[in-house]
């Protein structure tokens, strides 16, 4: 078995000790994916202006914000179904083949995308690409977790979390260098898709480079259903599995763990969407407010730098959440996110300010606030159920969420201005400062089986 408990005399080896090619296979597989991902849920946002101009009729583009965010929500809507629901068959059919099936059926329907023609059509198709791509988290997590020896592992977590923002960084590069030739004029945006088709070829990387999960294996061969360390053994192995996401809420332990994560998952979704919607915005009328020739720019570069923040937070709590423990590097997270975006939002005067103020945030309230998700539940529960809650814990939030784009410009009216619109809803931090502290902690102890 390739994911071991730490034995005394190796707490003094370097972290990576023990690491071998098989385990470096299964982060890069796994880590590619989520740069896919990354790269399709940030290209939409980029080319959404191009795909609006060229599917709309011009009585429509009046309400463009409007059916700009139906886009986007409807793809976080089949992001968030997908994602659960790939979770679960993760449980049932193994981690490679899903993460398979994930990674072929999202890049086939990103490259449908670019042939679109109406703006239906188009929803359409992000709705099985969302649906498509959602799975692809959440089994990687899964496969991560049962395959890194456990001094590892929070470090391979928070490396496999990183690649959402090389995915982002990716697709505006990709843009930067087509909006330079517009290779198709107006309708270059195709393009963008042609390119998120590419990762079908990954599959045969992952086919041939990665094996599954042993412990998923053996648990499943040993009939071992129950949800966590606290109800296994307790009574005989039933013969008939029980349906996985019905078994995370049936054991007191499992419930109360599901739930308080959802909690968690909920405060990071929630005040997400109130920084990163908004962020850009706030950095355009800021720069107009000053007399910026190119006001624009700045949206971009505050978007980037939020971007550049969080990658740093991803390559780092892994580390930070073995020196703090769980509990405390959570505290530490949502304490940061609500003093950041107070900073961000009232106390930052000058477009420049508030460049720094959007990496630092970035760091907390995207990086840090999403690393945990991927290093801490999978320590909760037991190889059966375990890309199931993990799942659940990240995606049920997103079936919330996913009214926030559509809402976005009502928002704002409703809280006056973009600050108090943050400000109000990024209160939602405060869940993230007494949450953690009545669930168990976690650090360096091997997964449950």
């Amino acid at each position: 078995m390739s994911s071991i408990a730490v034995s005394e005399g190796a707490r003094d080896l370097p972290w990576h000790a023990g690491l071998n090619s098989k385990h470096w296979r299964v982060l890069t597989a796994s880590w590619l994916g989520w740069v896919f991902d990354g790269y399709e849920a940030y290209a939409l946002f980029i080319v959404m202006p191009f795909i609006l101009k060229a599917m709309l009729l011009p009585t429509q583009m009046a309400d463009k914000a409007v059916f700009a965010g139906i886009a986007i929500g409807i793809t976080l809507l089949g992001w968030g179904i997908g994602g659960l629901a790939g979770g679960i068959m993760a449980d049932y059919i193994g981690r490679k083949r899903m993460m398979l099936y994930s990674v072929f059926f999202y890049a086939l329907f990103t490259g449908l995308t670019a042939f679109a023609n109406d703006f239906w059509t188009f929803c359409f198709l992000r709705f099985i690409t969302g649906f498509a791509m959602g799975s692809e988290w959440s089994t990687g997590v899964a496969l991560l977790a049962e395959t890194w020896p456990n001094r590892a592992r929070p470090k391979g977590a928070g490396f496999l979390q990183s690649g959402f923002g090389f995915g982002t960084l990716l697709a505006a590069l990709v843009w930067l260098v087509l909006s330079q030739t517009m290779p198709m004029g107006e309708d270059t945006w195709r393009l963008v898709f042609i390119v998120g088709a590419l990762p079908a070829f990954f599959c045969l990387y992952i086919r041939r480079a990665v094996d599954e999960s042993e412990k998923w294996v053996e648990a499943v061969r040993a009939q071992r259903w129950a949800a966590t360390e606290a109800a296994a053994g307790t009574g005989a192995p039933a013969a008939k599995r029980p349906f996985t996401l019905t078994e995370i809420f049936r054991e007191p332990e499992s419930r109360k763990r599901t739930l308080l994560a959802f909690l968690l998952s909920l405060t990071t979704t929630v005040g997400w969407w109130a920084i990163s919607a908004l962020l850009p915005e706030y950095a355009v009328s800021m720069a107009k407010a000053v007399g910026e020739a190119t006001p624009g720019v700045w949206g971009l570069r505050a978007a980037l730098l939020y971007t550049g923040g969080a990658v740093v937070a991803y390559l780092l709590s892994g580390f930070l959440a073995d020196g703090l423990g769980r509990r405390l590097f959570l505290t530490f997270t949502y304490a940061g996110a609500l003093l950041t975006t107070a900073i961000t939002y009232l106390w930052t005067h000058s477009i420049e300010g508030l460049m720094v103020a959007a990496f630092i945030n970035g760091f907390f309230t995207l990086g840090c606030a999403y690393s945990w998700m991927a290093i801490y539940p999978a320590e909760l529960f037991t190889s059966s159920v375990r890309a199931t809650a993990a799942s659940f814990i990240f995606n049920a939030a997103r079936l919330i969420a996913w009214l926030f784009p559509i809402l976005a410009g009502s928002i704002v009216k409703t809280f006056g201005s973009i600050p108090q619109a943050a400000m109000s809803i990024g209160l939602i931090y405060l869940l993230g400062l007494v949450v953690p502290w009545f669930m168990p902690e976690t650090r360096g102890k091997a997964l449950p089986e």
